[in-house]
């Protein structure tokens, strides 16, 4: 997942969605409410290495006893809004993918089948008193799926160069979150058929109509910031490619869709062969 140092390192972007405080009923409202003016919380630095003292422990623990009550926090418009981490939700969800991630050997390894076996029976328990559970976050580790980059324009990107600590993301309201996927879906059923782009974006498109529509969307290049090759950061415009290889599909134009896909798998096939590197 990543290593522990000064900066936890983790090679996975975040997709996550601040909702304005009235989304939240209360008592969670008054709690969200009370947190977002404290002078200092956590930020996503805190809550990886709180994830990794989990999985270094011995034994293991694979998701967290207690739900978090921790958040990020933005302001948009001056209409405070949280991101709430619900680290527990997310570790039962992420349990789910890593038999598909992992060869089993290794699985065993990392999390014993006993450690896993209990934390199955914990999520099917609570899933029973919480069935309309959804995450506020989504990660996906060594790339960026190519569907996230459908919610954002390019003049929505947002880069610091700092030397320590680079970052790249992109921000950009729920109802334009939501406006651009319908809009690409169209494109996309009109031009391709039914495939792992188009059921990959639908799947981020009901994900979305679950927040309250005064919400904020960001796209966090996260610890993949530090898997990019030297200067390719500065010159990442992804969102802008998919939005150019969409505007070429409206047009019948296949020549520059594929012009534009081609740059941008150039551009995160880098990146995906270091996963596998020695």
């Amino acid at each position: 997942m990543g290593v522990a140092s000064s900066v936890v390192v983790p090679y996975a972007a975040y997709l996550r969605v601040y909702e304005p405080l009235a989304a939240f009923p209360e008592p969670e409202r008054t709690h969200w409410k009370r947190y977002a003016a404290r002078e200092e919380v956590p930020t996503a630095q805190d809550e990886l290495r709180r994830s990794l003292a989990d999985l270094l422990s011995v034994p293991p623990v694979a998701v967290p006893v207690h739900e978090s009550g921790d958040a990020f926090v933005a302001v948009v418009d001056g209409v405070t809004c949280v991101c709430p981490w619900r680290t527990r939700l997310r570790g039962w969800l992420a349990l789910e993918e890593l038999s598909e991630l992992l060869p089993a050997p290794v699985l065993d390894a990392v999390l014993p089948p006993v450690v896993r076996r209990q934390a199955e029976a914990d999520y099917e328990q609570w899933l029973e008193h919480n069935p309309d559970a959804r995450p506020w976050i989504r990660s996906a580790t060594w790339h960026v799926p190519v569907r996230w980059f459908v919610l954002f324009a390019d003049e929505e990107r947002e880069f610091a160069a700092d030397a320590a600590r680079p970052s790249l993301r992109y921000r950009t309201p729920m109802v334009q979150a939501r406006r651009r996927v319908a809009r690409g879906l169209k494109v996309l059923r009109g031009a391709l058929d039914d495939g792992p782009l188009v059921e990959g974006l639908q799947s981020v498109g009901r994900w979305l109509e679950e927040f309250h529509p005064r919400s904020l969307v960001e796209l966090d290049y996260g610890g993949l910031v530090h898997a990019l090759p030297e200067g390719q950061l500065t010159e990442d415009h992804s969102a802008a490619d998919v939005a150019e290889g969409l505007d070429a599909l409206r047009e019948g134009d296949s020549a520059r869709a594929g012009e534009a896909y081609q740059r941008l798998t150039d551009r995160w096939r880098v990146i995906r062969e270091r996963q596998f590197a020695s």
